[in-house]
């Protein structure tokens, strides 16, 4: 009976050690989590003929207008998109404008934008682009909160692009925001065509909102400019024509727009246009935030590409000159979150301004792993002096969601590509800076540095 119960007891405790080692040997795996290696570029060729549309996505402007963006092989396409709220049935017609341009070499096609409405919110429109090939549709945003934006940085267009853009669509969601980096084309312009026609499936149905990265500079690939070479960013331009126009920006490398009927006020600033004080976009940026009233506005939401607070050994201090010439009026305006790309991982910070803890401050998030070309980004340093601000860190593929559930309330998550499925890794939830009382007016930052809880 001893040894019935002996041995009993030594199976019990044999299988508590089986669970605990197990259960160490998972929480190892997930801190030692190895990012896969890159995808295979996945080339998407147009085989519809000259006239019918590709390359189509839809994109913001103003309050109830959506702009149709598409190029024709066939440079007689009339730029007009047909649109209505049942199938087949096109009760309304836009007609809008085109361009095109010269990379050396190349040639592009007709690029047509057409802005269309106005439009009801939370509706599904039928459209088709230059009276010919397919039908395609678009949901508009709503007019209230709540709203969901997915956010996806350094997309590329690989096996893991295709991925992460899966993982996006399988949740609802209003509105795609990108940070940056989007075709990898490098000056290779067949690789915007092919691009265009990769993402066309999921563009084509929500407004994609992006800014640039320095993929997209695209400077002539020779020491010295040549006269008559194309300027920079002159295939970004051309394709991906943003709202800034509407917003007062003098570039389409920086603008802003509002979203669920003005409850959030988004900015999209260019890493690689001039910011210092002085400069356009600083200017701008100054109005921008300065007209914001957080009384109706309580969100204020900001993306760039190179990040201004980073532990990654990759890209350290790209973003530092824009951070020291634009940080104050990010503070000062009350901006709840700023997203990154650039460096191709995942990284949380607490709320910052300055290099130190604030309450005031905006939480610092990058996300440049949609599924680049480039790899692995660097290790991350543990003795940075910023370590001790970041919660969390992981080099994993992955998109983001920001649900902005009410006017003090929003919540956050990072979800991590694995194989099939699509992780939360990371989430939390935000209250809006507007809804703090501390917080509602300009406040010298040293009063409210002693701040070191996590939000």
């Amino acid at each position: 009976m001893r040894t019935t119960r002996y041995t009993l007891m030594v199976a019990q405790a044999l299988v508590v050690s089986a669970l605990l080692a197990a259960t160490a040997a998972a929480a190892a795996t997930a801190a030692e989590y190895v990012r896969p290696l890159p995808g295979r570029i996945i080339l998407t060729e147009h085989t519809e003929p000259a006239a019918n549309p590709q390359q189509v996505h839809v994109s913001a402007v103003g309050e109830k207008h959506m702009r149709v963006s598409w190029i024709t092989d066939d440079k007689h396409a009339p730029s007009v998109v047909e649109y209505g709220t049942a199938s087949r049935n096109y009760t309304m017609s836009a007609t809008g404008d085109h361009t095109s341009y010269r990379y050396f070499l190349y040639s592009s096609g007709k690029i047509h934008h057409v802005s269309i409405g106005p439009l009801e919110p939370s509706t599904v429109y039928y459209y088709r682009c230059g009276e010919a090939g397919r039908e395609f549709s678009l949901r508009t945003p709503p007019a209230a909160l709540p709203i969901e934006l997915a956010l996806v940085g350094d997309l590329g267009q690989t096996e893991w692009t295709a991925s992460t853009l899966l993982h996006v669509s399988k949740t609802d969601y209003d509105m795609l925001l990108v940070p940056g980096d989007l075709s990898y084309a490098d000056t290779q312009q067949p690789l915007w065509d092919s691009f265009g026609r990769f993402v066309q499936r999921h563009a084509s149905r929500r407004p994609w909102m992006v800014t640039q990265g320095n993929h997209e500079v695209e400077a002539a690939p020779l020491p010295l400019p040549v006269p008559g070479s194309p300027p920079p960013f002159a295939a970004y331009g051309a394709r991906w024509r943003m709202p800034h126009e509407e917003s007062g920006s003098p570039s389409n490398l920086y603008y802003s727009f509002d979203a669920a009927g003005g409850a959030v006020h988004v900015v999209m600033l260019g890493s690689y246009a001039p910011f210092n004080a002085g400069s356009d976009q600083y200017r701008w940026l100054a109005r921008d935030l300065a007209a914001v009233d957080r009384r109706a506005t309580p969100w204020i939401v900001v993306l760039l590409h190179a990040p201004w607070y980073n532990t990654n050994a990759a890209h350290q201090g790209e973003g530092e000159a824009m951070r020291k010439a634009m940080e104050r009026l990010l503070f000062e305006a009350r901006v709840d979150v700023v997203f990154a790309g650039h460096v191709h991982a995942y990284e949380r910070f607490t709320r910052v301004y300055d290099n130190d803890t604030n309450p005031c401050g905006p939480v610092y998030i990058t996300i440049g792993d949609g599924g680049n070309r480039e790899g692995l980004a660097l290790n991350f340093d543990k003795d940075h002096k910023l370590a001790p601000l970041s919660m969390m860190r992981e080099a994993s593929f992955g998109h983001g969601r920001l649900r902005v559930v009410n006017a003090t309330t929003a919540h956050w998550s990072w979800h991590r590509n694995d194989d099939a499925d699509s992780v939360v890794r990371d989430d939390l939830w935000l209250e809006s800076l507007a809804a703090n009382a501390s917080c509602r007016q300009p406040a010298d930052p040293a009063a409210v540095n002693s701040w070191d809880d996590e939000l």
